[in-house]
């Protein structure tokens, strides 16, 4: 017979999307231009032109898709605003924009959902990035009043309140590879954009902490595992600290321990010394006082680990970039003798290993060095894969069989409890994505959802995935293997 392990008392189950992503009405009731309206227009930016125009139509659809976050039984709802609706180029208060987030706050209130909404998911505004993005100071604080806004229209009804969702995919995927939106190719502009998007993060925490002290504050990072090939081998281990210091510790530190990591620092001027003096001089005295203000949770988002090393494989991994004719740089300035390797694991469509004990060893790494001494909760805030969906028609009801989403959902929440299990406090997990939707430089290429859309109709259809992670919330226990 089976046996199952049970969640913790208090434990969330939800799931995410992001607004540019899913909501669609791209230039309607006042809403303008985002960087990702104008870079996805751009020759060969994004696989078959795609844009964000219609999406899901979820502007339009949002209380339908509300009810199918209650027949799931999500117990809440990650959900990002779009700057580019709520202050249209990033001036003055746009009504309609409001009004339409309220009405889906709203929803989900009175369906039993926890609204859990972020600020920033990657939409700035094109007027903003045409003065100069997030490489300016003059955007952190412009993101402070934006977020001022949505806390005035929705301060008595939202509780949990994100910054940002990964500022390294904001800065050095976007500034310094040129991958995502504003597809820049520099390094100084990376670590200008990282240390902004940071400060607008702090300076936001600190606005809306004086504002209400009872509200939970945090921010959402991408963070990875990083393994050298050979722990024996000097070569291999500066890879592994390498990536590691430049996707996690360059935000880690900075909002835990207030300082940036001195050794990525360094690595970073051997590549482009004056690229770092820039960057020096943006960072004025007291910025890391406010990026470093006290925070309530940090989300984690992990898709997959590093193995990495010092020396070229035989045979290249899968690269996991959208297969664009536009040219795509390197997100870690420090990239010199740096290599991926294959652990020989199953991988998703996107060429994503399937890792779920890394998960467990991310959480657990970040509550040693980081969160557990702060007081800090950490949540699950993004895990998923994207699988080549199966599309049947069965006794006239349309069906969507995805048995690998399925075990990659189950895995993960294993992982999940194993580090729970080890006594870190992780309080909850969102899937991504609730619905199929619009994959960054993907397009509609890939899908992520545990509810399938059907881009022509918009017609919706709960995944074998979605019905089992329904199963598994309605239970609050996960089935363990057949006890021998």
């Amino acid at each position: 017979m089976s046996t199952t392990r049970s969640f913790p008392e208090g434990f969330l189950f939800g799931a995410a999307t992001a607004a540019y992503q899913i909501e669609g009405a791209a230039f309607e009731d006042g809403r303008t231009a985002s960087i990702w309206d104008a870079f996805s227009r751009v020759p060969d930016a994004v696989i078959n032109a795609d844009n964000g125009d219609v999406a899901c139509d979820h502007y339009h659809r949002y209380a339908g898709d509300v009810q199918l976050m209650k027949r799931l039984g999500l117990q809440t709802y990650r959900f990002s605003t779009s700057w580019s609706r709520v202050r249209p180029d990033g001036g003055a208060l746009n009504p309609k924009g409001v009004d339409f987030y309220k009405r889906l706050v709203d929803e989900l209130l009175d369906a039993g959902i926890l609204p859990w909404l972020t600020l920033y998911h990657w939409d700035l505004p094109q007027a903003l990035q045409d003065r100069g993005g997030w490489t300016v100071r003059e955007t952190s604080d412009l993101f402070t009043e934006y977020a001022l806004d949505m806390h005035d229209a929705l301060g008595d009804r939202v509780d949990v309140w994100t910054t940002l969702n990964e500022p390294w995919c904001s800065s050095f995927l976007s500034y310094t590879a040129g991958a995502h939106a504003p597809g820049h190719y520099s390094q100084a502009e990376g670590m200008l954009a990282a240390h902004h998007l940071l400060l607008g993060h702090g300076q936001t925490v600190r606005e809306l902490r004086a504002r209400d002290s009872s509200l939970n504050l945090g921010l959402t990072l991408n963070l990875t595992v990083a393994d050298a090939v050979d722990p024996a081998d000097p070569a291999d281990l500066d890879a592994a600290r390498r990536i590691d210091g430049q996707f996690n510790r360059w935000f880690l530190d900075p909002v835990f321990r207030g300082s940036y990591p001195a050794d990525i620092v360094e690595d970073f001027r051997v590549t482009d010394a004056a690229a770092v003096e820039r960057w020096e001089q943006a960072v004025r005295p007291g910025d890391l006082d406010v990026i470093s203000t006290a925070i309530d949770s940090l989300g984690v988002n992990y898709y997959h680990g590093e193995l990495v090393g010092g020396t070229a494989p035989e045979v290249d991994p899968p690269a996991g970039d959208a297969p664009t004719t536009r040219p795509i740089g390197k997100p870690f300035p420090a990239h010199e003798n740096l290599y991926w390797h294959d652990r020989g694991l199953s991988r998703t469509n996107m060429g994503w290993e399937v890792q779920p004990e890394g998960l467990t060893r991310l959480l657990q790494r970040v509550s040693d060095d980081y969160s557990a001494e702060a007081g800090v909760a950490l949540y699950v805030t993004e895990n998923g894969a994207s699988y080549d969906d199966e599309v049947s028609v069965e006794d006239g009801e349309t069906r969507v069989h995805d048995a690998d989403r399925v075990v990659f959902v189950e895995a993960h929440l294993g992982a999940v409890l194993d580090a729970v299990d080890n006594g870190v406090d992780v309080r909850g997990y969102f899937y991504w994505s609730l619905m199929d939707n619009f994959e960054w430089a993907w397009g509609y290429a890939k899908r992520f959802g545990i509810v399938y859309v059907d881009y022509d109709t918009q017609e919706r259809t709960l995944k074998d995935s979605g019905r089992q992670y329904a199963r598994i919330i309605a239970e609050r226990a996960l089935a363990t293997a057949p006890a021998v």
